[in-house]
């Protein structure tokens, strides 16, 4: 289990992956996809945090699941199977900067697929990303400017299961 201590504009948070784990829908508070096309990793130009993985928060009545569907596309223009791997532990408990009035709950959770990309529609940047971009794994943090051990370790799950069948299901041996 990766953990490491992160300061997000002054709010020092605990991220821990567990793999998986399905929390209950009241404590995710978004969901993530290691979106993969054969052996490259998919990555997208967001406008307010540059390179980044396809994910965001999900909206009331939809599932993990629809939400990480829509996300993607709206996102990356990319459809495909997804599996999931587990979840990041957001913990706010030595954040001074938290408080009872925050959106978020003092220990929420991100949700964090595998999604093996089976369709490429036109980009359209109609959305928050401005491109889309196919890399090898090891160059992740050439892009990702906040990759830290907890994505490693998400991303060593993603690759684990490289070899198996995405199936848009909760998660399964």
């Amino acid at each position: 289990m990766a953990s490491i201590s992160v300061d997000w504009y002054g709010h020092i948070v605990q991220l821990t992956f567990m793999r998986q784990l399905m929390p209950e829908r009241e404590l995710i508070t978004s969901v993530h996809a290691f979106c993969f096309h054969e052996e490259q990793l998919l990555m997208v130009n967001l406008n307010d945090r540059g390179w980044d993985f396809p994910g965001g928060h999900i909206e009331k009545g939809e599932t993990a699941e629809a939400c990480l569907e829509r996300e993607v596309l709206e996102e990356a223009y990319v459809r495909g199977p997804s599996r999931l791997l587990g979840a990041i532990e957001v913990n706010h408990d030595a954040n001074p900067l938290w408080n009872e009035s925050s959106p978020y709950p003092k220990v929420g959770y991100q949700l964090m697929y595998r999604m093996n990309i089976t369709e490429f529609l036109p980009f359209a940047g109609e959305h928050e990303s401005t491109e889309r971009l196919l890399i090898r794994p090891e160059e992740v943090a050439d892009y990702y400017t906040d990759w830290h051990e907890v994505y490693e370790a998400v991303m060593e799950e993603a690759k684990r299961h490289a070899d198996r069948t995405c199936t848009t299901e909760t998660y399964g041996n």
